[in-house]
């Protein structure tokens, strides 16, 4: 009876004990005050990533959109030229092996592009009002024929994506200024082109890739060093994409490329060579890449559009 009696009295002073921390305990919240709201985001402002007091003026959400390997342009059906190279450029010794072949190849593609097409996406992206005579400018500068569907096809598909995906939201943030200009110079070419389609006319814009990837990402708010930045990365995650698909390396040899300050230093070195180029200046810098892509239709073999 005892032992019974001294469990209930043991019971009772436990349930007192917590009764009297719980109240402990609000009244230091109350002392206190009301707790701050925790912020998940506490580097981001207004969709901008924040540095410090700095805030880097390339809105991180569209950055991702236009560098995602999803991005349906079309992209990755082509080798721009790398399968040709591989079918004419038979080492002479066994002392140059594929992996020095491809970067040989990378090299020269990277250089090509940019010599050929940054000019131009950096016009664009400064002068949006002069899209449709910077495409036609480019058309008439492209002398391979299979660049030039290579151009229009990705371009368009482009051009798509924005019509379709990314329009709506960022179009309402245009206003007024520069990038209302590039949207109406976007809506205006889109309906040159919806024009001349099934008709016999060749005449009208084309649609190319560079001059549109440069207004397109202007209106997106991307600043323009990482506008020609992340289309120099796209090329050569492309490049490299193809040399996986061709079996000339595996797929961590190709991520190891992405990787390298090789690369890196590579890309930065021809932004900055062609960042003062005129469109009149802009051209090949290495002719037997137009003629690697060119001979790629009359391969007996492919596996790639181009």
């Amino acid at each position: 009876m005892n032992q019974k009696t001294n469990i209930q009295d043991i019971t009772k002073e436990i349930s007192d004990l917590e009764s009297r921390l719980q109240d402990a305990k609000a009244r230091l919240a109350a002392a206190n005050g009301p707790k701050e709201k925790h912020d998940p985001w506490p580097h981001m402002q207004n969709g901008y990533l924040e540095k410090g007091k700095d805030i880097l003026s390339t809105p991180i959400h569209a950055l991702l959109l236009l560098s995602d390997s999803a991005l349906p342009l079309g992209s990755f059906a082509y080798s721009n030229g790398l399968e040709s190279f591989l079918a004419h450029n038979k080492p002479l010794t066994r002392s140059i092996t594929p992996l020095a072949s491809f970067r040989r190849f990378l090299k020269l593609s990277i250089a090509s592009i940019a010599s050929t097409s940054l000019p131009y996406i950096l016009a664009a992206y400064r002068h949006p009002e002069q899209l449709e005579t910077l495409d036609n400018d480019m058309d008439a500068s492209t002398p391979c024929i299979v660049a030039q569907r290579a151009s229009v096809a990705q371009g368009r598909a482009l051009l798509s994506v924005w019509e379709r995906s990314f329009r709506w939201t960022y179009a309402s943030k245009s206003d007024d200024g520069i990038t209302a200009t590039a949207c109406k110079s976007l809506d205006a070419f889109s309906d040159g082109i919806k024009s001349t389609i099934g008709t016999a006319d060749d005449i009208g814009p084309k649609g190319h890739f560079p001059v549109l990837w440069g207004v397109v990402c202007l209106v997106m708010g991307v600043d323009i060093q990482q506008v020609a930045y992340i289309f120099m990365v796209n090329h050569a995650k492309a490049v490299l994409s193809a040399a996986v698909r061709a079996s000339v390396m595996g797929p961590y040899q190709a991520q190891s490329f992405l990787a390298s300050k090789e690369l890196q230093d590579m890309i930065m070195e021809r932004i900055d060579r062609e960042w003062d180029t005129d469109v009149t200046d802009a051209g090949q810098v290495v002719p037997p890449l137009d003629l690697w892509v060119g001979r790629h239709e009359l391969l007996y073999s492919r596996i790639f559009n181009s």
